[in-house]
């Protein structure tokens, strides 16, 4: 009886301990990004007055705006333990594609559907692969990377495609009521992507296999389905950037998106996804690609050299990934 009424309080002092530890990693994941994305802007308007003006605002919001909705697709992706380092060239064979189709005739909506199409097909493929077979995501990625930039190469000759129709700049540089078209596609992608993550059960299907793969099998999700249809997302979503940025280049570019992959993934972590799956959601990784993007414009408004810009992201990122790994060992 004595050895109970001894231990009785240490498990309560424990219990107690576990519901801080988890009210912690709640908020260090939620709340942390936006605190983050705060504090640096309030740094930057101090060092850099012109950052706060209305101009440079909304140019900060069409910059991220590319970055964000290959983040989002990227989201899906990583909160099911997996990565995709293809979205930079499937970026490409958006581009290319759609701007192809139409210098070639094709209406432009179809065309820009047809991009969006080329991009979830090749995301489709990789779904096949990762879901299907022993494959590691990031093999299958990083092959598809190589694949669709050659694609791009082998489509155009290595040529710019240039002469686009005017009705295809609209999605990079037209506006409504004010708003820059960018701004307003991310918008609808990340109340879609919230909706599907937050209220159907794909979404949370996605944190169940992330979290535990064989307990979602167990409980009678669909692995197979749903990995090979966060790769489909993240492939479309990927074409879709690469549409903007033809829209804004008014041209199709074989070499666009190198590098994108990786600020993509720089984004989701950024904005508190778990590389180990499971944890996150998708308001996160827009904060983390606004976090990116004002870093960027910040530097640039104080004339700091591109090659250390690489090295500021590159800092934060692993500081990101860092503060992810201290949590699982929590």
């Amino acid at each position: 009886m004595q050895r109970e009424t001894e231990d009785a309080p240490q498990t309560v002092t424990s219990g107690v301990l576990t519901q801080e530890t988890v009210w912690y990693q709640i908020w260090l994941s939620r709340l942390g990004p936006l605190i983050g994305l705060v504090l640096l802007s309030i740094i930057i308007a101090i060092l850099s007055p012109v950052f706060l003006t209305p101009h440079n605002l909304v140019n900060v919001a069409r910059q991220s705006s590319i970055n964000a909705v290959l983040a989002a697709g990227q989201t899906f992706v990583i909160l099911t333990a997996g990565i995709d380092l293809s979205v930079g060239s499937l970026l490409a064979v958006g581009s290319i594609v759609a701007t192809d189709l139409a210098v070639r005739g094709m209406p432009i909506p179809l065309a820009m559907v047809c991009g969006l199409a080329a991009g979830g097909v090749m995301g489709a493929i990789s779904g096949l692969l990762v879901s299907r077979t022993k494959i590691p995501a990031f093999i299958v990625t990083l092959g598809m990377l190589n694949i669709g930039r050659g694609v791009t190469y082998l489509w155009t000759g290595a040529h710019v495609i240039s002469g686009l129709p005017d009705g295809f700049r609209f999605p990079g540089r037209g506006e409504v009521v004010g708003i820059p078209m960018p701004v307003l596609i991310m918008a609808v992608v990340y109340f879609l992507g919230y909706v599907v993550l937050t209220q159907t059960k794909f979404g949370r299907s996605l944190y169940a296999i992330g979290g535990n793969l064989e307990a979602a099998k167990l409980s009678g999700v669909s692995v197979r389905n749903c990995l090979f249809a966060v790769y489909v997302i993240s492939g479309a979503l990927a074409a879709l950037g690469g549409v903007i940025l033809a829209g804004r280049l008014n041209s199709g570019q074989p070499e666009a998106g190198v590098g994108y992959e990786l600020d993509s993934i720089a984004a989701v972590v950024i904005g508190g996804t778990s590389l180990f799956g499971g944890e996150g959601g998708i308001i996160g990784s827009l904060i983390g690609a606004f976090v990116m993007g004002v870093l960027r414009n910040g530097l640039n408004l104080l004339n700091v050299s591109a090659f250390w810009q690489r090295i500021a992201i590159g800092t934060v990122v692993i500081a990101a990934v860092g503060v992810d790994t201290l949590r699982k060992r929590d």
